[in-house]
């Protein structure tokens, strides 16, 4: 039998065509009917040539909720019609990491679906070690809910603002507004920073960030660098009342606390690089294809920690329980809804986010 599904067929080669439906290959495998899929950031990298391990042939896609069609014989917590949210991370829940709470680093998973195995851009996926990589879908919530619990919610609130420790009353500069970036504004909030200021070259994506919370947002197409550090300071040492001039009684801050990287670029690690104060965090998210310049000369004597990562997914559940709650709206961060036939559109829509106004694509599967 075989099925539509996205195919990468090499640098800058994608194509959406018919591929053999999956099937059980080990007692602990589920095959899951889509109902909603979207497009990551990492998806782009991968067409980009820049994740060598991603060989031509492989579905692409790692976020997604839908229907198990079926399960093998040692799945205990799934059967056949459960509707599940899909973890973008594999677990075994067994060996080394796992039992370190780093599943991200899982020995015989990790990061597998659209990367190591075929993945969620297709009517059907298979989801190895199911008992402790999906998670049961509440009814109450709707697959655009859920769909930002894959990956984008997990990955802004552990690699940026669990590994950056944000504390109340901090100042934090998110440098870039896609959907991990905004994951990041809407988790960061749970720790009470005294500003969060997001950076991005997109007015239409700073404009959803003041929507959600930010306390002040700044397109650097717009300024020099020397500008947008003065717009940083400028804020970070206004008075209580608002006011652009330093309080008598102390010195001015010379950088924010916390900078998180959501890009993965050189030019916004740089940023975050120059912005940061003594005693800052730097955590990066973004998934880097090039190197980067460690400005050592400018950070040894800050006392700065930098922390980098892959997501583990380990705070599915809680952050299930915060939606359940209605404390989150991720569904803010959707403004295109198109259908799995459409894919290749998604991918020209979400490739090109400035000129379509575009955040997270919601990708709805389609009688094919």
């Amino acid at each position: 039998m075989s099925m539509k599904g996205l195919v990468y067929e090499g640098c800058g080669k994608k194509a959406w065509k018919s591929v053999p439906m999956p099937t059980i290959q080990s007692s602990t495998d589920a095959i899951v009917k889509l109902t909603a899929t979207s497009i990551c950031g990492t998806d782009l990298h991968i067409l980009k040539g820049e994740i060598l391990r991603v060989t031509p042939g492989r579905i692409l896609g790692h976020e997604g909720v839908g229907l198990i069609q079926s399960v093998g014989d040692a799945v205990s917590n799934f059967r056949s019609g459960d509707r599940v949210l899909i973890s973008c991370i594999t677990s075994c829940g067994k060996c080394l990491y796992c039992s370190r709470n780093l599943q991200g680093h899982c020995l015989n998973g990790g990061w597998q679906l659209g990367n190591e195995i075929d993945g969620t851009q297709a009517q059907y996926v298979r989801i190895p070690y199911a008992d402790t990589s999906l998670y049961a879908a509440p009814k109450a919530l709707k697959d655009d809910q859920l769909l930002l619990l894959s990956d984008d919610l997990p990955t802004g609130f552990e690699i940026g603002v669990r590994s950056a420790k944000i504390a109340p009353g901090e100042t934090v500069a998110v440098v870039g507004a896609g959907p991990v970036g905004l994951a990041v504004l809407i988790t960061a909030q749970f720790y009470s920073p005294a500003s969060i200021i997001m950076i991005d070259r997109d007015d239409s994506r700073l404009a959803v960030a003041e929507d959600l919370g930010a306390t002040m947002t700044i397109n650097p197409t717009k300024l020099t660098m020397n500008s947008v550090l003065d717009e940083i300071m400028k804020a970070i040492n206004a008075d209580s009342e608002g006011s652009d001039t330093v309080s008598t009684n102390q010195a001015p801050k010379p950088g924010v606390d916390v900078a998180i990287e959501c890009v993965g670029a050189p030019q916004t690690f740089d940023t975050c690089q120059k912005i940061i104060a003594p005693g800052g965090r730097i955590a990066n998210i973004g998934v880097h294809g090039k190197s980067v310049d460690l400005q050592l000369q400018d950070l040894w004597s800050k006392n700065i920690t930098i922390t980098t990562g892959l997501v583990s997914a380990n705070t599915t559940s809680m952050l299930l329980k915060l939606l359940q709650s209605g404390k989150m709206k991720p569904d803010q961060l959707i403004p295109h809804r198109l259908k799995l036939s459409q894919i290749e559109r998604a991918y020209d829509t979400f490739g090109n986010p400035s000129k379509e106004h575009a955040i997270k694509m919601y990708i709805e599967t389609d009688n094919l």
